[in-house]
């Protein structure tokens, strides 16, 4: 008895870890709104920048739900984007450079689910 319960759980743990593996991890998903450059088109971004890549990562950072302002989409890299950029930055471990590169890029597209940083006054 003891010995069939065994094969029995080791089958049902062999089909759990066939069907974890044939599952596809989904990525998060570019918001409709958010296309005014292509998702594979990440130039760096600093302060005074304007351009439709701004109004892409404005449009990003907006995904970001509770006390962060939403950024208007204008396309202008002010005051208010550089300290919503720094925050971000630093809810996912990165150099708060406020600095749009590579990783910022990333996290953009890919944000993390929450953020224990409180968003700066």
């Amino acid at each position: 008895m003891r010995q069939r319960r065994l094969v029995t759980l080791s089958a049902a743990l062999c089909t759990a870890v066939t069907l974890g593996v044939a599952v596809p991890q989904v990525a998060a998903a570019i918001p409709r709104e958010c296309s005014y450059v292509s998702s594979t088109y990440r130039p760096t971004l600093t302060y005074g920048h304007t351009s439709t890549a701004v109004k892409q990562a404005q449009c990003l950072s907006n995904v970001w739900g509770g006390q962060p302002p939403k950024l208007t989409l204008d396309g202008v890299f002010d005051t208010v984007m550089l300290k919503k950029v720094k925050w971000i930055q630093g809810c996912h471990g990165l150099p708060e450079s406020g600095v749009i590169d590579p990783n910022t890029w990333r996290v953009l597209y890919h944000p993390a689910l929450d953020c224990y940083i409180p968003y700066p006054p």
